[in-house]
């Protein structure tokens, strides 16, 4: 067998025990009915105090919130080059630097346009 059989075969017997648990749990699982108090807000067993409690997170936060993921994706991806790069040969190199060079690019992107001390303020 080749490895595409042998993964096709594996992600096929995943996908099956997904299925079959789900299919179990929807005709043996609890069906409860909706009542007027399992469908109220819950706020740690207190009363809600204001309905309309949703308060707006400022943009700011998002920004960093994107940083955090690109950096994390990059750090990722490094730990995955390592691992892939057995034999260490000039291209590989070449990318490797390549790849820092992007991340030292929008390390100084954030840096100068201060994302962070927005935050901290």
């Amino acid at each position: 067998m080749t490895a595409y059989v042998t993964f096709g075969l594996w992600f096929a017997a995943i996908l099956g025990f997904i299925g079959i648990t789900l299919a179990m749990n929807a005709v043996l699982g609890p069906q409860p009915k909706p009542r007027g108090s399992k469908l109220e807000p819950f706020e740690c067993g207190a009363t809600p105090v204001d309905p309309l409690n949703v308060k707006a997170v400022p943009i700011k936060y998002y920004a960093v919130a994107i940083v955090f993921i690109l950096f994390d994706l990059e750090t990722v991806f490094l730990f995955i080059w390592a691992l892939g790069a057995q034999p260490l040969t000039g291209w590989l190199l070449f990318t490797f630097g390549f790849f820092v060079f992007l991340l030292v690019l929008m390390l100084a992107y954030v840096w100068k346009s201060r994302l962070i001390e927005g935050v901290t303020e």
